[in-house]
């Protein structure tokens, strides 16, 4: 097999080494959630947003903060409300009375890891103005343009069960987050780990910081130390550009974004397999062709967190529901019918043949 990788067997063992060290330290912070770990370390090192949907309490913010943290990154956490006004969250131009001239006040966006907490409880105008700042990492102000620091990373959180004082997002803004994960409950053993490293007020000395009542997040001190260097992140994400990727590979790949898509052809409509065709009818609008770019990167991201230099389809099939979950707009019929877009995804993933 030909070799196409440019980095040697040397300096691939040295970013494995630094992935390991990454993960390692935020599960210091972390009880279990090895997706969730795996999800946010493959957007960072891709250059890809991220949508967290969880009920309240599951340590969402806590995660992202650990992420950040560990790798030495500014971070800066928005709360999402009804009130908020974009320039909030880009920042504003105010006159300088001194210079006689407007000048731009940056706002919270202007970090390297940006937390929007529960982004669907601001309007779509608020919503919005994190578009250009996620597609072309860059704010404008005026006659202006700002831009962002590199590397620059969005995780935005949303409570999928409280919709009262909420705005869905349109399909136009979930497409540009890379990857939906979905965060669950712990099991009985990592609850009662929870309990115990974070249930005890024996933690904290006296006169020292508490938490608030009900915060998922003890104390700043839980937050691990940062174990990357300034040239440690941009090696690991060098190194993901280069995972071998095989024709095959890729020829599943699009292959499975395809199916996921209604067919307007019934010629290839009829030559598609019947399970195909049998789920083509739950789907209204399927994923755009930046799924499978998303795709293709999250299942290098995939291989390179799996101590490999190459991508197998199990790789692919690993990093599709996040890639596809909320590119996916059900038909009526499958509203009808109660069917899931994670249940959808995974019958998608049975009825393409792997290469």
């Amino acid at each position: 097999m030909q070799e196409l990788s440019g980095l040697s067997e040397t300096e691939f063992q040295k970013v494995f080494t630094i992935v390991r060290r990454l993960r390692t330290a935020i599960g210091q912070s972390l009880v279990g959630k090895p997706e969730l770990v795996n999800g946010l370390l493959a957007g960072l090192f891709c250059d890809g947003h991220i949508l967290l949907e969880g009920v309240p309490g599951l340590a969402k913010t806590l995660a992202v903060r650990s992420l950040a943290a560990a790798a030495g990154l500014d971070f800066k956490r928005i709360q999402f409300t009804p009130d908020l006004l974009p320039g909030d969250i880009t920042g504003t131009l105010f006159y300088d009375a001194a210079s006689g001239r407007f000048v731009p006040r940056t706002g919270p966006v202007f970090c390297n890891i940006v937390l929007a907490d529960e982004i669907n409880r601001a309007p779509a105008k608020v919503q919005s103005a994190l578009l250009e700042a996620m597609e072309e990492r860059q704010v404008t102000m005026g006659d202006r343009t700002l831009p962002l620091p590199d590397p620059f990373f969005v995780l935005a959180t949303q409570n999928p069960v409280e919709h009262e004082g909420t705005f869905r997002l349109p399909e136009a803004q979930l497409d540009r987050f890379m990857l939906k994960l979905l965060v669950d409950y712990p099991d009985e053993a990592e609850e009662l780990d929870i309990v115990r490293r974070y249930g005890s007020p024996a933690r904290f000395q006296a006169g020292g910081a508490r938490p608030a009542l009900g915060s998922a997040l003890p104390a700043d001190a839980a937050l691990p130390s940062a174990v990357l260097g300034p040239d440690d992140l941009e090696s690991v994400r060098q190194a993901v550009h280069t995972i071998r990727f095989e024709p095959e590979a890729i020829a599943y790949l699009v292959r499975l974004v395809r199916s996921a898509r209604p067919s307007t052809d019934p010629a290839a409509a009829s030559q598609g397999s019947t399970a195909l065709r049998e789920l083509s009818r739950y789907i209204e609008f399927g994923p755009s062709p930046r799924a499978s770019l998303c795709l293709y990167r999250a299942a290098r991201a995939v291989a390179l967190l799996s101590d490999r230099r190459y991508v197998l389809p199990d790789d692919i099939k690993q990093a599709a529901p996040a890639v596809l979950r909320h590119r996916l707009v059900l038909s009526y019929e499958a509203e009808a019918d109660r069917v899931e877009t994670d249940v959808l995804v995974k019958a998608l993933l049975s009825a393409v043949p792997l290469p």
